[in-house]
């Protein structure tokens, strides 16, 4: 009965979702491996199947189901003539009870470069295929089966920063394409607990012990995953490779300024720590050094294991040198945290010392003035008394 209401479909709408050879020019030809494109997105895959080599085989774009799903209407392909050459486009979103019929895997493997810290790093692959349905009733057929697989691979594991992250469209693959999540995360500072007010970082730089609230969210991400910090540290470099870096937070230890707030529990992840300065920079006015975190998205169900500390390795918190880097794709340069120099008590004392010296020295100024003023009134005095005194001898 399904496969009657399906050939009855395909015969209504073959009038206008068919193109006729003439339609078609060129791309009128036999099927190739090249027919699919697969973009994978942050929020859905799209597919889009050149139609004309579909028609070429006897079908018309009605007869291209995705992943035997035919009751659907979302799950069906739409002509777009508009292309060149034209295609039958499907869109479907990443959640897994929506992604009709799309098969998901979770697959771990050891982490690699800055990540090889980490024995279990996760990748998520959502794959299905597309193929035509023979509407033919009888024992034999002269049409061709049509079957276009695709693959979309997504890590679960970014190294982020408190810069917005926007990452170009996939390139096409004719079988299967890589995907990333990193386009919805961000991180962001804030000078509240609340993390209602953002923290501006003034040009002096913030003064030391001011306590800096982080918070890493994805948007517009599927509700299966949530976001699990998995380390977060500071560097002096923006590119932290062989850089001097300070672990805020690694698995299963942090440092004890660090407050961790929320992690793994929900689609943001929040800790805070008190500004600080490098000793290196010790000779300098402003510190100045970058935010990175190495971000996790886990499925709801398995976040839980990632945060078992006995699966995990430590690491030390000391200040060292990372030896590996990233791809360009993964790191991103953060906006810089710069922190005031702590005034120390010698400075103060050498203040008040040249404060002391300048009244001191301006008390002496004042004197000699006095001196000399009371030297010249003398003067006047005794040459009056004397002119007077020779006058009065005149008149005796």
């Amino acid at each position: 009965m399904a496969l009657l209401s399906l050939l009855i479909l395909g015969v209504l709408v073959k009038g206008h979702l068919a193109l006729t050879p003439n339609d078609c020019g060129t791309s009128y030809r036999r099927p190739a491996y090249t027919d699919i494109a697969v973009f994978c997105g942050t929020e859905s895959i799209s597919l889009a199947i050149q139609v004309c080599p579909v028609i070429y085989t006897g079908y018309n774009a009605s007869l291209l189901i995705l992943n035997r799903v035919a009751s659907d209407p979302s799950c069906r392909g739409t002509l777009d003539e508009t292309a060149n050459p034209p295609v039958v486009r499907f869109n479907f979103p990443l959640r897994q009870l929506d992604s009709c019929g799309s098969v998901f895997r979770t697959t771990s493997a050891p982490g690699t470069g800055i990540f090889s810290d980490f024995s279990n790093i996760q990748t998520v692959n959502i794959s299905g295929v597309v193929r035509s349905f023979d509407p033919t009733i009888g024992t034999v057929t002269y049409n061709a089966e049509l079957s276009y697989f695709y693959s979309c691979a997504y890590p679960l594991e970014y190294l982020i920063n408190n810069t917005q992250v926007d990452v170009s469209s996939s390139s096409i693959a004719v079988i299967d394409n890589n995907g990333s999540f990193i386009s919805t995360l961000s991180m962001r500072l804030f000078k509240d607990i609340n993390y209602t007010t953002p923290l501006v970082i003034p040009a002096l730089g913030v003064e030391l012990r001011t306590r800096i609230y982080v918070q890493v969210i994805a948007a517009n991400l599927t509700s299966q995953y949530h976001v699990l910090l998995d380390r977060c540290y500071a560097s002096i470099s923006a590119l932290p490779t062989n850089s001097t870096f300070f672990n805020l937070f690694v698995p299963c230890s942090q440092d004890q300024m660090t407050t961790m707030l929320e992690n793994g529990n929900s689609q943001k992840a929040r800790f805070s720590f008190p500004a600080f300065r490098f000793v290196e920079q010790q000779n300098q006015t402003i510190s100045t050094y970058y935010l990175h975190c190495i971000t996790r998205l886990c499925e709801t169900s398995t976040c839980a294991q990632f945060m078992q500390c006995n699966r995990r390795r430590r690491r030390d918190m000391q200040t060292a040198t990372i030896k590996d880097g990233v791809s360009d794709t993964t790191l991103i340069t953060s906006g810089p945290i710069r922190t005031q120099a702590d005034t120390s008590p010698g400075s103060k004392e050498t203040a008040q010392s040249s404060a002391q010296k300048a009244s001191g020295n301006g008390a002496s100024v004042g004197l000699g003035i006095a001196l000399a003023v009371l030297v010249i009134v003398g003067t006047v005095a005794a040459l009056m008394a004397v002119s007077f005194y020779r006058k009065l001898r005149m008149l005796r």
